[in-house]
Formats: C-alpha cells, sequence, structure tokens
C-alpha cells in the first residue's frame, strides 16, 4: 500500500488501485505541511497550482490547456429551425399546393416553384460526391477562422451593401449586377475537412468553437395547370459556423451545392437569401446576394453575429442561434420560391469566465469539451491515476455521458482538495511526490461535494503541478464556465 492510500480518507476512496487525478485541483509539488492550520492551508494552496480561479492563466498555463484540448467533432442533437424539427416539414406539400392553386389565378402563368425543407440521408449518391469534391477543404481551418473574425464588419446594426434582394412576388430574379456584386465578395470561407467526410445525415458536427454539416433539399418547377412538378434542381446545403473565445461576434456560411437537375423551367434559377438571429445576439451583417445555381456555379450566403449579453454586467452569459434562410427565382416561374431555412446549434456568450472577467467569447453550448491525458506523455503518473480512478466508475470518462462540471467557488474548491488530500501530518508526502485527486477539486464531483467517493495518489510533484497548469489552461482555452460539463481522455 502507497502513502498516498493512507489515512481515514480511504474509506470513501474508491480502494488501493484508484487513482485520483489533481490536475487542476491538486498539483502539490512534494509539500510537508504542519500542524498548523494556517501553515497547512499555504501549503495547500502551493500544491494547487489552479486553487485560485479569479487568478488569469499565464501563457504557459493557456498553451499547455491547449495542447491538452482534444480535437474532434462530435454529432449535435437534432437542430431545430426556429422551433420545428430539421427534415420534412408536416405542412409543406399542403402549403405547395396552395401557391400553385393560387398561381393558378394569375393571367398566362405557367410555372410556379415548391421548395422542400431539409432532407435526412444516410449515405451520399454518386452526384452528391460529385458536388462535394469540387470543395477544397483544408484539414484546419483554424487559422482562416480567427482571420475571418478578426476583420469581423463592425457595422452594429447596419448591413452590407451586398445584400439579400427581396423580389415581390410578380417580379423575376435579378439580372447580372447582382452576380457581378457576388464575384466581388470575398470567396467562401473553406470548411474543415472532418465536415465534408461526415457525408449526408441532417446533423451538425460540433467542436467547442465551431461546427459543420452537410443537408440535401431541391426546388422543383410546377406546371400551375395540371398540378405536376416539370423540372427540378437537387442540391445539398454546407453549413458552417465558427466563433472565438475571445470575441463577441460569431460567423455563419450556407453555401448551396447543385447535385443533379431535371426537366424544363429550371435553367437560370438563381438563389439569395438573409439571415436572423433568435436569442442574445444579432445579426451585424448578412450577405446573400443572388447567385446562379448550377453545377458549376455554388450560391452561398456569409453571415455575423454579435451577442447581445450586458457586457457592461458582470458574469453575463446567453445564447442565441443563428437561422439563415433563401429563395429561389426563376424568369419562367410566377414567383419565387418559399423560404428554405437552416439554423445552427446553440451559441453561448459570455464575460463570465474566472480569469478573464473582462473577456466576451462564444461557445457551442452543446459541444462537451474535453482535456486528454497521454500515458506516453509528459505527465505519466497523472494520467495512469486518472485512468485508474475512472476503471473504479468514478465520473469524468470520455466517451461517456457521466460528466464531470466545473466547480469555481474558491472555498468549496480547498474543502473538496482538503478532504481528499489533507495535511502532511494526516497524510505524509514522500519526497518527490505530492498528492493528486480525482475527481478535481475544482468539480462539484470532488472529494467533499461530489458522490463521496473518490481516488487519491503520490504522483510526481512536477508532474503533478504541470498537468494542474494545463487543466487551468484548459478550462480558460475551452470557455468552460461553473456548472459546464467536461470529459478527460486518457490516450
Amino acid at each position: 500500500m502507497t502513502l498516498g492510500l493512507l489515512g481515514s480518507h480511504l474509506g470513501l476512496a474508491h480502494a488501493a488501485g484508484e487513482p485520483d487525478t489533481g490536475v487542476d485541483t491538486s498539483p502539490t509539488p512534494g509539500v510537508t505541511l504542519t500542524d498548523d492550520p494556517v501553515a497547512d492551508e499555504a501549503s495547500l494552496e502551493s500544491e494547487a497550482e489552479d486553487g485560485d480561479p479569479d487568478a488569469a492563466p499565464s501563457a504557459e498555463e493557456l498553451a499547455l490547456g491547449a495542447d491538452s484540448t482534444a480535437g474532434g467533432a462530435e454529432a449535435a442533437p437534432e437542430t431545430a429551425e426556429d422551433g420545428e424539427r430539421v427534415g420534412l416539414q408536416a405542412g409543406r406539400k399542403a402549403a405547395c399546393d396552395e401557391r400553385v392553386k393560387d398561381a393558378a389565378q394569375i393571367p398566362g402563368a405557367q410555372l410556379a416553384s415548391c421548395a422542400s425543407a431539409l432532407e435526412p440521408a444516410v449515405e451520399l449518391n454518386a452526384d452528391e460526391e460529385a458536388a462535394l469534391a469540387h470543395i477544397e477543404s483544408p484539414t484546419d481551418t483554424s487559422e482562416a477562422e480567427s482571420a475571418v473574425l478578426a476583420g469581423a464588419p463592425d457595422t452594429g446594426e447596419a448591413q452590407s451593401q451586398a445584400v439579400v434582394q427581396d423580389f415581390p412576388s410578380e417580379t423575376v430574379s435579378p439580372a447580372a449586377p447582382a452576380d457581378a456584386a457576388a464575384a466581388a465578395r470575398a470567396k467562401p470561407w473553406k470548411e474543415p475537412k472532418w465536415c465534408i467526410d461526415a457525408g449526408v445525415d441532417s446533423t451538425w458536427y460540433i467542436e467547442r468553437m465551431r461546427g459543420c454539416g452537410i443537408w440535401r433539399a431541391e426546388v422543383n418547377a410546377v406546371d400551375v395547370r395540371t398540378g405536376r412538378k416539370v423540372g427540378g434542381i437537387k442540391y445539398l446545403v454546407v453549413g458552417y459556423s465558427f466563433s472565438a473565445r475571445d470575441s463577441k461576434t460569431w460567423a455563419y456560411q450556407v453555401r448551396l451545392l447543385e447535385s443533379s437537375r431535371w426537366g424544363r423551367g429550371v435553367n437560370g434559377t438563381k438563389a439569395s437569401g438573409s439571415a436572423s438571429c433568435v436569442g442574445k445576439c444579432k445579426v451585424v451583417n448578412k450577405n446573400f446576394p443572388a447567385q446562379t445555381i448550377s453545377k458549376g456555379a455554388e450560391p452561398y450566403g456569409q453571415f455575423f453575429m454579435d451577442t447581445t449579453i450586458n457586457t457592461a454586467a458582470a458574469k453575463q452569459r446567453g445564447t442565441g442561434r443563428s437561422v439563415a434562410s433563401w429563395t429561389f427565382s426563376n424568369p419562367e416561374w410566377v414567383a419565387p420560391s418559399e423560404p428554405t431555412r437552416h439554423s445552427t446549434v446553440d451559441v453561448r456568450c459570455d464575460n463570465a469566465l474566472p480569469g478573464a472577467s473582462n473577456q466576451v467569447g462564444c461557445v457551442n453550448l452543446q459541444a462537451v469539451p474535453v482535456i486528454s491525458y497521454s500515458l506516453t506523455g509528459p505527465w505519466p503518473e497523472v494520467a495512469q491515476h486518472i485512468k485508474d480512478a475512472q476503471a473504479t466508475g468514478l465520473p469524468g470518462k470520455y466517451g461517456t455521458t457521466n460528466y464531470l462540471t466545473r466547480l469555481t467557488d474558491r472555498k468549496k474548491i480547498r474543502e473538496n482538495r482538503g478532504k481528499a488530500c489533507p495535511s502532511a501530518a494526516i497524510l505524509p508526502r514522500p519526497p518527490g511526490k505530492s498528492c493528486d485527486e480525482y475527481p478535481f477539486a475544482s468539480t462539484w464531483q470532488g472529494a467533499k461535494y461530489g458522490s463521496g467517493e473518490f481516488s487519491r495518489r503520490m504522483v510526481n510533484a512536477k508532474q503533478n503541478t504541470d498537468a494542474g497548469k494545463a487543466l487551468k489552461g484548459f478550462y480558460t482555452y475551452s470557455r468552460v464556465l461553473e456548472g459546464d460539463r467536461f470529459l478527460v481522455w486518457i490516450r
């Protein structure tokens, strides 16, 4: 039995093999504590590199946190469009039938248009694969995303000059000038490679700062006399959004890729659109002018949203959801199609991050951040402890929904740590070792405020300290606020 498992607290721990990781809470460099409670408190502070959640992380801690943050997108819950389930919308066909009936009353009318909602699919067909093959996707877009947000239009309520074209029902699509304006715009932002690889399944794949997904839809020309479809365009919608840990603004792009077309009444079709924001946000720039859709032309819209939380007050947070909408128009149709809508997942913006209270940042709320430690990395003893602790059923294991949740109250953190790793008079520290606890003291699952089950182990003091620095940096890097969920992945 190791010294790390001595003490009356062992009865609440998970037994001899049970590890505990004090990555964020108990990285203590083998300090010998005294019987003096004041001195012991000071010693515990020195053990815990992340002991003060309100202290700003150092550059070293932030770098370690960034390096320890696990990447990889996860599927988000089904996206809603203004509260409606994504997929075939109830009543869409009935609405189309009404539009065709109304169009038939217009003298000389021949063709009306009907657009589908976003449709789910499991696999791409050959035409869709060919359409996606045209997209140039880097393996990582973080630098490009940072550059986009750094240069985001600061327009307040103003809109882009090349904004959406709104067509009255009796008009046809605009001519070349709108396309010329579109050509003068910046190119589409490049979606991450994992987005294109994910396929078409009506799901946003999200990381903490970005999301992407692919959907399927179509627009059809309908003969107003017979009510039959006489032509159509099938296309893919690629949705892409990204935010920043230090910006009040996030970006959103939709790109429409034609996969196939058939029949008549669809040549010369153009798409144009707009955006809105639901919740604590506003659209500060929207750019989706009329653009031709074809195998060689991919209409796209780009939008910027700002949070509307009260940043003059402390510890504010609020969520918002961006909704893009677009219509199709054609000279042969009596009116543009009804709008098709596409919504992002919820984006949370806040100024409530401990250690960075004056900074506003935005994240995908549903993306659960993951900190990773390697058994062959710089802190193998800490990693092994966490792995062993998780094997006993303690929470936080990557791949489960048994989350850890962050605790930011300094007093409670100290109490968690004090219970798991009491003073040296009770729990001696061997030379060069410090007491590591799991779940972390900076979580609500810690030794005192959790279930009562925890693990502790004496580990290399420097490894413990540096792993704790990484945890503190991870909290800041991923904007993990009070009560936020996260997981720990041992590789």
